[in-house]
């Protein structure tokens, strides 16, 4: 169950080079207070010149993995979206590198349900990854074909987010 409420007021970075996105997501988050960069640069500069409750980012154009970095330096809850670096070995950079979720652009139309589970997980002292295998489990089933998971089953990752 989602507690919309969460959401209400969250001053939210949103970074993309595509201006569809951006806008799309400001409008999935009307409930935000919203900031939107569309480069690396402009993202780094309000990353370290503002306060965030979170980021979205993508990958892809705007170099996202520097930018989480510079988001876990100042505590700011970072979810990585992407469509095309959407892959296992993603997946599993996004979770180790501090990213609070990895999101599929596919399934950007329920950001908010992701960003509560994140919110929602921060007030329960749980993984943020905690209802990951729960929302997005299906999509990479059908994605990347029902044994994706025995593909890359060495890695702690399946064990720490609770898929095995």
């Amino acid at each position: 169950m989602t507690n919309k409420n969460l959401l209400e007021g969250k001053k939210i970075l949103i970074v993309d080079d595509e201006p569809d996105i951006l806008e799309t997501l400001e409008e999935l988050l009307s409930m935000c207070d919203i900031t939107k960069a569309s480069s690396f640069d402009a993202a780094k500069e309000l990353l370290q010149n503002q306060d965030f409750d979170m980021a979205i980012l993508d990958i892809m154009g705007v170099d996202g993995y520097r930018l989480l970095e510079i988001a876990n330096e100042k505590k700011i809850l970072a979810i990585m979206l992407t469509a095309h670096a959407l892959n296992i070995q993603n997946t599993v950079k996004a979770h180790e590198e501090g990213a609070a979720s990895y999101v599929p652009k596919d399934e950007m139309v329920n950001i908010d349900i992701f960003l509560n589970d994140i919110l929602e997980a921060k007030e329960k002292g749980k993984s943020f990854w905690w209802r990951w295998r729960e929302r997005l489990g299906s999509f990479y089933d059908k994605r990347f074909g029902t044994n994706w998971k025995e593909k890359d089953k060495g890695a702690e990752f399946w064990e720490q987010i609770g898929y095995w």
